[in-house]
């Protein structure tokens, strides 16, 4: 079809208007006569009938006319817009039928898009809302939406307001019920205690939408659920086996449910939560158990030793999926609860067989440069990666080997100085990719700077206890997540924390360079080599590369990478 309006279009109109086979078939019919009527020629003879049938005596008549305004606004959206139309539909917001009233509303909002919408007052907000209950489910949340922008002029009419929108708040409709609490959160966003009341008032029915036959509603409730939580953790505590999987219930609902779960668990219900996620952990949906893994290792920063008996379990049915969460997610433990590096280092032993994925061997790479004067395999197990680093295509595990022999041999030298050297001499001479090239061969060059300034370098923190455990967390104020509530946001956001499977070592997700600051302008050339290792070698895993140019431009000499050409077969230098 070519453009409506064309002479082209025109044309075509007519030939099927006049086609037999088109008068006959009511459907391609009325569908033609459709686009007649959006033609732009012809909206100065729509404009009549339309106004008449703001006057109509039959409802079905006036409803469609109030939209037909808005239509053809929307066609003309630069004409001017006609005063006497616009206070008929301000009028006809207290016609007796509750479609038109709500049509109004809409079509009043489309034509007074640029305006702002439709202009809401203290007659217009009491009327809608003695109204509410005469609109359909979709109409009141129309109603509701739009009556946010209204404030109350004095605390008494708040509580008026409130009073009139205290049975929506527990309609059986989740839709209505979800409008009239982020209706309540806006206008009370002064008084604290009115809010906490009203999200003890909408529990019923956010529990009852759990249990909705629809997928979808479910799983945009326990989205909703979460945003809840995080300032009334103890909402659904007594709530919790609501929030058990059910067998044939999608990986997503279950996934978004294991969440919720670990916001649930106290010192009464722990137990029965963790056997409870150890059954999802051998689900035949990997994502599942991958889920179910990492939210036993979340409760762990709690309950750090009954979560470390389940994992340790876990490894010894030697399947690749879980074998690489339960290393991750040891990982991500020992990085938050240092108390449990011990028990890690001694499951740790022989699951380099079953690990496959990049991601777990990241992890298990990881473990061993941290803690790997503990494990007494640790030079065997890198000797596995290492004569293996040729046919390894993951980048980001040959950065995190090259990182991991480089901490290893500062703790276990005599062990792996020969490890280190054929290492270095692969990733210098044979290797294509320029990022491991290049961190190969700041590492060859740390290492003739001395072992106490390698050391300075590479020996970060080995854990951050400062993120905290799970119980015992300060609400947060309402005001944090309102504004989200009852939109799509809720259901966009992922986990609460990042999943260790988007990301690698927990050391790099600390770093925060801060916009405009010039760091080499505040730094003397005795503090920016030191600095500038730890830079590049961030870089390396994150893209941050600007600033490593800033360094590089005004100190040249302290970072030069050679030719290939150039370089020379070496060992590792000798530390005795």
């Amino acid at each position: 079809m070519p453009y409506l309006g064309s002479e082209d279009a025109v044309r075509e109109l007519r030939r099927a208007l006049s086609n037999p086979n088109v008068q006959s078939d009511q459907l391609r019919y009325r569908n033609t006569i459709l686009k007649v009527i959006r033609l732009p020629s012809l909206v100065e003879y729509v404009e009549q009938p339309l106004t008449a049938g703001l006057k109509d005596r039959a409802a079905c008549v006036r409803r469609v006319a109030v939209l037909g305004w808005a239509k053809l606004h929307n066609l003309q959206p630069n004409s001017e817009i006609d005063a006497a139309v616009v206070n008929e539909l301000y009028t006809l917001l207290r016609d007796p039928d509750p479609v038109v009233m709500v049509n109004c509303l809409r079509a009043l909002e489309e034509i007074l898009k640029e305006e702002g919408g439709v202009a809401i007052n203290k007659p217009i907000t009491h009327h809608l809302l003695k109204r509410l209950k005469e609109s359909d489910v979709w109409g009141q949340c129309e109603v509701l939406r739009i009556l946010q922008r209204y404030r109350p002029q004095s605390e008494d009419e708040l509580f008026d307001i409130l009073s009139l929108l205290d049975a929506s708040l527990v309609s059986p409709h989740p839709p209505v019920m979800a409008a009239t609490l982020s209706l309540f959160l806006s206008l009370c966003s002064g008084l604290p205690a009115v809010n906490l009341a009203a999200l003890e008032r909408v529990r019923a029915p956010l529990l009852a939408a759990c249990g909705s036959v629809s997928r979808e509603m479910r799983f945009t409730a326990l989205c909703h659920i979460q945003l809840l939580l995080r300032s009334l953790p103890g909402l659904m505590g007594a709530h919790y086996k609501r929030f058990f999987c059910g067998y044939a219930e999608p990986a997503y609902i279950k996934q978004r449910k294991m969440q919720v779960l670990v916001e649930l668990v106290n010192d009464e219900n722990v137990a029965m939560l963790l056997d409870e996620l150890k059954g999802y952990c051998t689900d035949v949906n990997a994502d599942t158990a991958q889920a179910a893994i990492s939210a036993i290792g979340r409760i762990g920063r709690s309950y750090s030793d009954r979560c470390l008996e389940i994992l340790t379990g876990l490894l010894g049915l030697k399947q690749e999926h879980i074998t690489s969460a339960v290393v991750q997610t040891m990982r991500d433990l020992v990085w938050v609860c240092p108390q449990c590096s011990d028990t890690v280092c001694l499951a740790l032993e022989g699951c380099e067989e079953t690990l496959q994925d990049s991601q777990g061997r990241q992890a298990l790479l990881w473990l061993l440069a941290v803690y790997g004067e503990r494990i007494s395999s640790a030079p065997y197990t890198l000797e596995v990666f290492i004569d293996g680093v040729r046919s390894e295509a993951s980048l980001g595990v040959k950065m995190e080997l090259l990182t991991t022999t480089m901490r290893l041999f500062l703790c276990r030298p005599a062990e792996t100085q020969d490890m280190l050297g054929r290492l270095l001499h692969y990733c210098i001479e044979e290797e294509t990719d320029m990022c491991v090239r290049d961190q190969a061969l700041l590492y060859y060059r740390l290492l003739h700077c001395g072992i106490e300034e390698t050391q300075k370098v590479l020996q970060g923190r080995r854990s951050d206890p400062s993120l905290g455990v799970l119980i015992g967390r300060p609400a947060e104020p309402i005001s944090q997540w309102a504004c989200s509530f009852n939109t799509l946001k809720p259901l966009r956001q992922g986990s609460v924390e990042t999943e260790s499977a988007s990301r690698g070592s927990p050391e790099h997700v600390t770093f925060d360079p801060k916009p405009n600051t010039d760091l080499s302008d505040t730094l003397d050339c005795s503090q920016t080599e030191t600095l500038l290792y730890k830079l590049i070698i961030f870089a390396h895993k994150t893209h941050v590369v600007y600033k490593i140019q800033c360094f590089i431009i005004k100190y040249p000499t302290i970072y030069k990478p050679t030719s290939r050409a150039g370089s020379k077969p070496f060992g590792c230098p000798r530390r005795d």
